[in-house]
């Protein structure tokens, strides 16, 4: 399956030292599509990271798939990591654990994976990322995997 989503961020500070400062806390709005079941879902999600130290942040997101049922909802529990190169660009690489919930005579299922790409800073106060998700599913006696691109923008204030 392909998912694309572009997620607007909007981040808050306690520190001035960089968007990736320890300290930072982002909020973004995620907003995509997504085909589970053979159906095509709207997925909206809420998503949220604090910067535990510099590069590196833990957060936790929910995101509703809307538009067909079965109903599905999932938590997921991310860690990120930016590579900090100070050339306008930084790469990151991160792993999360996720828990999808699905209505009706369907089994929920756990999930986990990794992402990798490139955050570009577009000004001192707004970013832009572009990677990769590779996701691994857990459905019982079954394991199967899926790959996606990711594109997301911030704004620090």
């Amino acid at each position: 399956m392909k998912k694309i989503a572009m997620s607007i961020l909007l981040t808050s500070t306690i520190y001035a030292g960089g968007i990736f400062s320890v300290g930072h806390k982002n909020i973004s709005i995620t907003a995509g599509t997504d085909t589970a079941y053979g159906n095509t879902y709207t997925v909206m999600g809420i998503d949220a990271h604090y910067f535990i130290v510099d590069n590196i942040s833990m957060g936790i997101s929910y995101h509703t798939w809307l538009g067909d049922d079965p109903s599905i909802n999932q938590i997921t529990i991310p860690m990120t990591y930016h590579i900090p190169l100070n050339i306008g660009f930084s790469p990151y690489l991160g792993g999360f654990y996720s828990r999808t919930m699905i209505g009706e005579d369907n089994n929920d299922y756990n999930s986990y994976g990794g992402r990798v790409g490139m955050t570009m800073q577009t000004s001192p106060s707004s970013y832009m990322s572009f990677g990769w998700v590779q996701e691994f599913n857990e459905n019982g006696d079954n394991v199967s995997s899926r790959g996606y691109p990711e594109v997301s923008a911030g704004i620090s204030f």
